[in-house]
């Protein structure tokens, strides 16, 4: 697949027609209210609709109440697996390079900082955490799962902030393009998976080619199912890794809306850290993984943990190696990351803890070939010779 600055240009403008057009009929026949207030009891796949649902998020929650036909569950179950293996890593990640990067995007930033309901960083990351494990439980498309309301209420909320952003005159369209565009839509597929993948082989963490595979191909079901077009997304890591340069070449920069992102970023982790010796851990893990020039367009603060955190990828190599030679350092350091995900997210939560488990029952009850495997491992796809 080609990407070009007319192409890219072209998605930049398209949003969702499906999402966007219920959206717009629940307001126009002032129906959002009683959407929302029914759509509370609505958190399970498979649950009966609510009576007095309007019709057209009727048809909408229909329409969306099924995974994707194209979805090859052999390779979704590789990517649980991964999950599983990685979860922690994947947190950390996703916390402190996926978020970043997103907030040096100017626009992006900017949108976050418009959308009053997106300026709390702890439920922003708590929000992006869940709806992660919801995704990768064994069950995330079969009736009783999370995952599908979720996704489709994550859609319709992404459809009511453009709603609301044009209407109401708080966002220049014809500078910035349609507020979560196509193009906005697939560059956030990268970052939450090829970027959250570079950023595990910077922490040193090893990675199955299969596992990596599985992982993006886990986040390109997402994006069918959060309203992208796959005639635009990329296929494999290869395109994706060319799609991810195109676009933050195209677009980061410095802004006033993503130095004050990150900083409250900051400002919730060195909360979530107990003290304040271990504080500048935050900025300097920040500052490793998105590098010195996103770092300083965010005003992340350089601090004396800035060369400490680069023996990162050493210690995990001693995780990882206890992890390859003992069954039960691995059983115990898989116990271990699953009860810092769940800490970090209850912390992020303030208490409200959210009740999930990561699924006990792994590898042999499905008959899949583990991907933590050591041998052909990955390495991220060089930058595109363009750019």
């Amino acid at each position: 697949m080609t990407y070009t600055e007319q192409s890219l240009d072209a998605l930049r403008l398209a949003g969702d027609e499906l999402a966007d057009a219920t959206v717009a009929t629940l307001f126009e026949r002032g129906e959002v209210g009683t959407f929302n207030t029914l759509m509370r009891h609505v958190s399970t796949a498979g649950q009966p609709l609510p009576e007095g649902l309007p019709d057209m998020a009727r048809e909408y929650l229909r329409t969306t109440a099924a995974p994707p036909s194209w979805v090859d569950w052999d390779e979704m179950e590789k990517a649980r697996l991964f999950f599983i293996d990685n979860n922690v890593h994947i947190s950390t990640a996703l916390s402190f390079a996926s978020m970043p990067a997103c907030y040096v995007v100017p626009h992006v930033a900017r949108l976050l900082s418009a959308t009053h309901s997106l300026k709390y960083p702890s439920k922003r990351m708590a929000e992006t955490g869940q709806f992660t494990v919801y995704l990768m439980q064994p069950d995330a498309f079969e009736a009783g799962s999370r995952f599908i309301p979720a996704a489709q209420k994550v859609r319709l909320l992404h459809a009511s902030i453009r709603y609301h952003l044009r209407r109401e005159g708080r966002w220049d369209t014809a500078a910035l393009g349609t507020p979560i565009c196509q193009e906005d839509m697939i560059g956030g597929q990268m970052m939450f998976s090829i970027q959250v993948l570079d950023a595990l082989h910077r922490l040193g963490v090893h990675m199955s080619v299969e596992g990596a595979e599985a992982y993006y191909y886990a986040w390109r079901v997402v994006g069918a199912m959060l309203g992208v077009d796959q005639d635009h997304v990329p296929r494999d890591l290869e395109a994706a890794r060319r799609f991810s340069d195109l676009y933050m070449v195209r677009h980061m920069g410095p802004s006033d809306e993503g130095a004050h992102l990150t900083r409250q970023l900051i400002d919730l982790y060195e909360e979530v850290v107990p003290g304040t010796l271990f504080d500048p851990v935050v900025s300097a893990l920040i500052r490793y993984l998105v590098g010195d020039t996103c770092a300083d367009w965010l005003q992340v603060p350089r601090t004396s943990w800035d060369t400490v955190v680069k023996a990162a990828p050493a210690l995990l190599n001693v995780l990882e190696t206890i992890e390859d030679r003992s069954p039960l350092g691995a059983w115990a350091l898989d116990r271990l990351g699953h009860l810092t995900t769940v800490l970090e997210l209850s912390s992020l939560t303030r208490g409200r803890v959210m009740h999930y488990a990561v699924p006990e029952h792994l590898k042999k009850d499905y008959g899949v070939t583990s991907v933590a495997s050591r041998t052909r491992r990955w390495t991220p796809p060089a930058a595109h010779p363009e750019w």
